[in-house]
This record gives structure tokens, C-alpha cells and sequence, in this order.
């Protein structure tokens, strides 16, 4: 479940990243229900930041989906299937971009305390 809260966190993040508009408030109040742990001191090279970049943005999409199909879902249980079918998704995303979960939420971490690293990762989505 923490990997899910963590990565649905960096799918927020990614999604601002992609410049998406978000419709789920009710993801946004579980990020923020999320201790903000340090990110650890890491370099991550130009290749991993591109392909965070690159997954943000076939999760902005997901993410777009699967928000959808939770608010049209009639009851806890089909919520929660639609919330693991999305962390599936969002898992092969990350690790078909040749990162995995871990090193993704480092560096949406990494991005949200460091302005400069976010400006970066912003530049490659945008090119």
C-alpha cells in the first residue's frame, strides 16, 4: 500500500509536470496525508530524468483514465479494483521506461525540493 500512496504521489507530481489538469481532488488530500520524507542526496543522469519525464506523461494519462473510472465506479470494492488496475498500470509504465518504482519516486522527491532539477525535467517534457 505505501508503494501505491508513493507512486500515486509522483503520478500528482507528473501530472503537474505534464501540465494536465487534474480532476481528483480526493488523490491530491492523500499525497498530502503523506509524511514528506527527505529525498535522498542522489545524481540521476540525463537518461533517468528523461525517462521519468517520459513515464510522467503516459501516467498523466493513465492517471486522467483512471480518475475517470473512479468517480464513475458505484462502490468501495469496484473502487478498489480500479485503484490496483491503475497501480498496475502505473508500475509497468515506470519500469517499461527502464526505471523502477523506487528510483521514479526518488526523483519526483529529488523534483519537488529542488527547483532547478524540476526546471530540468520540465524543459525535457516540454521538448
Amino acid at each position: 500500500m505505501q508503494r501505491m500512496t508513493a507512486l500515486f504521489s509522483a503520478v500528482l507530481l507528473s501530472l503537474g509536470l505534464a501540465a494536465t489538469q487534474a480532476h481528483a481532488q480526493q488523490d491530491s488530500a492523500t499525497a498530502a496525508e503523506q509524511p514528506q520524507a527527505a529525498a535522498p542526496a542522489m545524481d540521476f543522469s540525463d537518461d533517468q530524468l528523461q525517462q521519468f519525464a517520459d513515464a510522467s506523461q503516459e501516467i498523466a494519462v493513465l492517471s486522467q483514465e483512471y480518475t475517470e473510472r473512479l468517480q464513475a465506479a458505484e462502490d468501495e470494492a469496484t473502487q478498489q479494483e480500479v485503484r490496483m488496475e491503475a497501480n498496475d498500470m502505473m508500475v509497468q509504465v515506470v519500469e517499461d521506461s527502464g526505471l523502477d518504482v523506487d528510483t521514479f519516486n526518488a526523483i519526483g522527491q529529488a523534483i519537488q525540493q529542488d527547483p532547478e532539477l524540476m526546471q530540468r525535467v520540465q524543459d525535457m517534457v516540454q521538448s
